[in-house]
């Protein structure tokens, strides 16, 4: 008897491993600040489509761009244009919501707003005090992204953080700049200082820092769908063509489908539908 239930046990067991092993795995890599979006519409999907399982992760926008190409990951999530030299003919991409980054400071801060100008002064170590663009008279502590965050590149873009030594290309943004591993820490580090100010997705703004008006306008999901709140730019999907498998083409379809651009715009990002 005794062994009729272990054999039973042991079938029971091999059928479960069985199970999960016939699931189609989808794994999307890349953007801190896309991942929170991938990782809803995963959740999402996975209840309707049991065979399926999606694994998400977020080392940065580069890393997506370098997954989707070598192929180590079905898709490759980026949250910025891609530069010229990481753009190939057989590398396609899907814009699957737009954002905003928001310019954000400690609530204890009473600043309201600044100008494109005095945050890129800011950040270029230009501006060192509070006092010097209406604050209180407190060194200002500036925090931006690692070199391989999306985020950072659109905000450098934007921000005009670029400048040319010996006709390079490179990031203007002081050295002396705290730098943040993930959105998820630089609004962190921006909640536990009051003097501090940093930039993330605007999909993540809540009540732990408050986002600056910038140039007047407020950044507010409706301001970057008129256009009047410049500081926006897009989430990526990116994959090899001919690569999707035929699950992974089915997922990348329906995050397009209104249901999930439904989810784009509850959770404080920008539908493309």
């Amino acid at each position: 008897m005794k062994k009729t239930v272990i054999g039973a046990i042991v079938l029971a067991s091999a059928l479960a491993v069985n199970t999960a092993s016939a699931k189609e795995t989808i794994s999307a890599v890349g953007s801190s600040s896309v991942t929170p979006l991938m990782e809803y519409f995963a959740e999402t999907y996975m209840k309707s489509h049991s065979d399926v399982f999606i694994e998400v992760q977020g080392p940065g926008s580069s890393a997506g761009v370098k997954a989707a190409k070598n192929g180590s990951a079905d898709l490759g999530m980026a949250s910025r244009n891609l530069k010229e030299k990481e753009k190939e003919p057989t590398l396609k991409q899907e814009v699957i919501a737009r954002d905003g980054i928001a310019v954000v400071v400690n609530p204890k801060n009473p600043l309201k707003g600044l100008t494109a100008e005095q945050v890129a002064a800011i950040y270029k170590g230009e501006l060192t005090n509070w006092k010097q663009v209406g604050g209180q008279d407190k060194p200002i502590v500036a925090i931006t992204r690692d070199t391989a965050s999306g985020t950072r590149g659109a905000f450098e873009d934007i921000m005009k953080l670029k400048m040319k030594i010996n006709g390079k290309k490179v990031s203007a943004i002081s050295q002396r700049a705290q730098v943040a591993n993930g959105n998820g820490g630089l609004k962190t580090m921006v909640a536990s200082n009051p003097y501090a100010i940093g930039y993330i997705s605007l999909g993540t703004v809540d009540s732990s820092v408050h986002a600056l008006d910038i140039d007047g306008t407020a950044a507010t999901v409706a301001n970057v769908k008129n256009g009047s709140y410049k500081v926006a730019r897009p989430f990526l999907v990116l994959y090899k063509e001919g690569k999707p498998s035929a699950e992974t083409k089915k997922f990348l379809d329906w995050m397009l489908d209104a249901d999930a651009q439904a989810i784009v715009d509850s959770h404080g990002y920008i539908s493309v539908k």
